[in-house]
């Protein structure tokens, strides 16, 4: 027979979890109650920035309470992460994040946040690859003649990234790996002044996503030669993937920007974000507007993105270290 103490406990626990239930259910029939911030981890006009205000205004509409973008760049995106890790996990502060600063970042400088253990990740919301743009004074047209070019002329070539560690270093050491060339990397601040001394000619080159290069590819300021990946992007249908490239195959680099809550956000609360921002994402509106800027519509649910999570931040923490990338 069992003691009375055991069925005591057992009735504790029973008790602690209907409440849990109960307190549950009623975040879910309540939220949300006042407005919901996306804190996004760069500056205005870039890619993470579209991101999150391309589902802001929905959002908005479907859950009846205003949600608001703030920026809150800097840190190579340490800021604002660590700003939602330290909210309440309540769902009224979300992170929209770009995943070079989610998943290569913390591998090379002190980043002040564990991209697994600090966040509930909510929903993926667009993919966007990289775009190879060159200086248009350069005799370059191609992928391959890039190449040849930097062999031809070592010490010639330098590549802009957005800082140590960014996706666009990693890019950088990628190709320089792949091709045997020793193109040099020029750190910056950010990718807007990355792409600011690119167009003063004082680099050649670089990679980054879409959104900030379109405008100087259309009016001929830089020459795209080739996007990342095996999906020909329909805002640069002339220009060719690094699949179709013999050789350059493997050069699939690709940006993601996703919506994390702060760890132990309450399921239903999790669940019903991610409930409205697949329909928004389902709509013709958000999957064009995510087309017009050189990128794609991908959802991925709450279990989705945290396993997508956890084999991008391995996958290049052993890219890091086998390449010896630093922030110095």
């Amino acid at each position: 027979m069992k003691s009375i103490h055991s069925l005591r406990m057992r009735a504790s626990m029973l008790a602690v979890g209907a409440a849990l239930v109960s307190i549950g259910a009623h975040a879910q029939d309540t939220y949300p109650a006042r407005a919901i911030t996306l804190m996004v981890s760069a500056a205005p006009g870039g890619t993470t920035d579209l991101a999150a205000r391309m589902i802001s205004d929905p959002l908005s509409k479907a859950l009846g309470k205003p949600v608001v973008v703030e920026n809150r760049p800097g840190g190579a995106g340490a800021i604002a992460a660590s700003a939602v890790k330290r909210a309440k996990p309540d769902g009224y502060t979300l992170l929209v994040q770009y995943s070079g600063f989610h998943v290569i970042t913390p591998h090379v400088v002190k980043a002040g946040f564990d991209p697994i253990k600090d966040f509930t990740p909510v929903a993926n919301l667009i993919v966007a690859p990289q775009v190879f743009v060159v200086r248009p004074d350069l005799p370059i047209k191609t992928l391959p003649e890039l190449v040849s070019y930097a062999k031809a002329h070592p010490g010639k070539l330098n590549y802009a990234s957005s800082g140590n560690g960014s996706l666009q270093h990693v890019t950088g050491e990628m190709l320089n790996r792949m091709s045997g060339t020793n193109i040099a990397h020029v750190p910056y601040k950010g990718t807007g002044p990355a792409i600011t001394d690119l167009l003063g000619g004082n680099v050649e080159m670089t990679f980054t996503t879409a959104p900030p290069l379109l405008a100087h590819i259309r009016s001929g300021k830089l020459r795209a030669i080739a996007v990342t990946g095996n999906v020909a992007l329909p805002s640069l249908p002339n220009v060719p993937t690094t699949a179709t490239i013999k050789g350059y195959e493997k050069l699939d680099v690709s940006s993601w920007f996703a919506v994390y809550a702060p760890a132990n956000t309450p399921k239903p609360i999790v669940d019903k974000l991610t409930g409205e921002i697949k329909k928004i994402m389902a709509t013709d509106a958000f999957k064009r507007k995510a087309q017009e800027q050189g990128a794609y519509a991908v959802y991925m649910t709450p279990q989705e993105l945290a396993a997508h999570t956890s084999k991008e931040y391995q996958t290049w923490g052993k890219f890091v270290k086998d390449a010896k990338i630093t922030g110095e």
